[in-house]
């Protein structure tokens, strides 16, 4: 008789499964759901109510037509799936591009490989960077918050801080002007940007709920912010007119939601500690390298999925194993 049983991660050692992980990701990921829908009104909603079930639509028809095996959308993966697809495009995105976007993110990104724990990258950031890549005029197109739009929700666009920071020239030049949000409307999120990454806060938020029930480990998210913020804050040192400062960095784009809810993907992420502070640290340097030096403003959907590719290579940092005896001779 086999005893013996082989799966894909994620492997948790604890009297949780899979599914109640995927819960409390559910819930961390919900204040700034709601944050949005205050912030961005029925457009934001129509854009998680499309991902989200399209998501578990397509997961559920390759698994029974294709892949022919057992359903897996109980375990609540393809719904977080669909709420960070959702997070990372503006809330007036065309229906028909987010359904193509969220068929990306399941068939190519996660389903393609086998399904849960088999995928090397993550399946949102593959649907977010494939629709960035194939509709740039639609994924760039950011609707302004309601309480700064007169309440036309969809209607009043603008830039994001990244946007006017890449097209002047300069920090100073930038933060002049009448377009660029204080940083107390960055941390509550009253700026254009895509649907779920605007509000530090409300992220912030879900991140201690993850944290607090241990279903993310500090690793990733403090290398992450580290690399960000030291190599900001080097380029901001050595000419403060010109480049941001490293708050001007955490506190735009998709920094706060690819640092705690993309980066530290259990599936695409380092298993032992030293890989996942390598591969925190080299994402958030990348993020900054690409948004001050790249053609795009922001860095992280690109920074984390290269990452993605050397965590096989992280994966084998073996710790030294206890009462291992070491010869140098």
């Amino acid at each position: 008789m086999n005893m013996l049983t082989i799966s894909g991660s994620p492997h948790v050692h604890a009297r949780g499964d899979a599914s109640k992980i995927m819960r409390i990701v559910i819930l961390a990921l919900l204040p700034a759901m709601v944050g949005s829908f205050i912030l961005f009104g029925l457009g934001a909603v129509q854009v998680f109510l499309v991902s989200v079930l399209s998501c578990i639509v397509f997961e559920y028809l390759i698994q029974k037509f294709l892949l022919k095996g057992k359903s897996t959308i109980g375990d609540g993966s393809a719904i977080i799936t669909g709420m960070l697809l959702a997070f990372n495009v503006p809330s007036n995105l065309p229906i028909w591009i987010m359904i193509i976007g969220a068929l990306v993110a399941i068939g190519v990104g996660k389903m393609s490989f086998g399904g849960l724990g088999k995928n090397p990258f993550n399946p949102a950031l593959v649907g977010r960077v494939f629709l960035l890549i194939s509709w740039p005029v639609q994924m760039t197109s950011w609707p302004k918050p309601l309480s700064s739009a007169g309440g036309l929700t969809d209607v009043v666009t603008g830039p994001t801080p990244l946007g006017i920071l890449k097209e002047s020239d300069g920090f100073a030049q930038a933060m002049s002007n009448t377009n660029m949000p204080d940083y107390i409307s960055m941390l509550w999120g009253n700026m254009g940007g895509s649907v779920g990454e605007v509000s530090a806060i409300l992220l912030l938020l879900g991140a201690i709920i993850m944290l607090a029930t241990r279903v993310i480990t500090w690793h990733i998210p403090v290398s992450f912010l580290a690399g960000a913020v030291l190599f900001s804050g080097a380029l901001w040192l050595s000419d403060s007119t010109y480049y941001a400062d490293p708050v001007f960095h955490l506190l735009t784009g998709g920094m706060m939601l690819g640092v705690f809810f993309m980066a530290t993907d259990m599936v695409t992420s380092p298993m032992n500690p030293v890989g996942m502070l390598i591969f925190g640290f080299m994402c958030g340097l990348l993020t900054i390298l690409i948004r001050v030096f790249g053609a795009y403003p922001e860095g992280v959907s690109f920074a984390i999925l290269i990452m993605n590719a050397f965590v096989p290579l992280l994966n084998k940092i073996k710790p030294k194993r206890f009462g291992e005896v070491v010869n140098n001779g």
